[in-house]
């Protein structure tokens, strides 16, 4: 009886989680399969999706608490708010806790030997962060979130990883050359160029102007495309770096 009585509310869960995973693994296993040169291990994609599960824990901490600040030094409907909120918190806050859990499990690793397992870590790591968001927002918000962030936020996440990752893989190249200054300031750069792209995201998608709707799909296409681009070339271009 008790089964009866619970299996509609179980099979209703898992379609959400369902609909929440599914295109965050879709997504991983394109950007796996791009990786001609030399795939990285079982074990180092699992611990890249844990360790973007962590980040978003991490990123979730930082947003509370940075968010609770900003709310008492600028007033909730000044434009100011908004601007510091997105770019200054919730991109910054989520990027570079990526960041962080993706250097701390990969910078040294053995595997870390071509360009474009720079770009594998960070999709993969951005991925796991989304996944475990989505499926956050589709146990609060039901299944037409799952439908909307499937389009929007979890590819969104992935193109972020891409721009995170060439310059991560390219800051691993200089490091081998010992070039330490420009490896230095492409790990800054894989930190701001993604947190400023998620800044824009973020402020354009919440704009209540009429025009809000066509700057929001003009800026996504145009970051999807963009990253799909880079992808393909950054995968065809690949090289050991050792």
């Amino acid at each position: 009886m008790f089964y009866f009585l619970v299996a509609p509310y179980l099979v209703y869960n898992g379609i959400l989680i369902a609909a929440a995973v599914i295109p965050a693994i879709f997504l991983m296993v394109k950007v796996y399969r791009s990786d001609k040169l030399e795939r990285e291990s079982p074990y180092m994609i699992w611990t890249l999706i844990k360790a973007g599960i962590l980040s978003s824990l991490l990123a979730l901490v930082e947003e509370r608490v940075l968010s609770a600040i900003l709310g008492l030094a600028v007033p909730y409907e000044s434009p100011l708010y908004n601007i510091i909120l997105y770019f200054g918190i919730v991109a910054f806050a989520e990027e570079s806790s990526k960041y962080f859990c993706m250097k701390r499990q990969t910078w040294s690793s053995w595997e870390f030997n071509c360009q474009y397992d720079g770009v594998v870590y960070a999709v993969f790591v951005s991925l796991g962060f989304a996944l475990w968001e989505n499926i956050s927002y589709v146990m609060m918000y039901g299944f037409g979130t799952a439908i909307v962030r499937a389009v929007t936020a979890i590819p969104g996440h992935a193109c972020f990883g891409v721009f995170m990752g060439i310059f991560y893989g390219i800051a691993k190249k200089l490091d081998y050359r010992g070039e330490n200054i420009g490896s230095k300031i492409c790990r800054i750069l894989a930190v701001v160029v993604p947190a400023l792209l998620h800044g824009a995201y973020d402020y354009i998608a919440t704009m209540e102007s009429q025009d809000g709707n066509g700057y929001f799909i003009g800026f996504v296409a145009v970051m999807f495309l963009l990253s799909y681009v880079l992808v393909g070339r950054t995968a065809k271009a690949d090289r050991p770096i050792y």
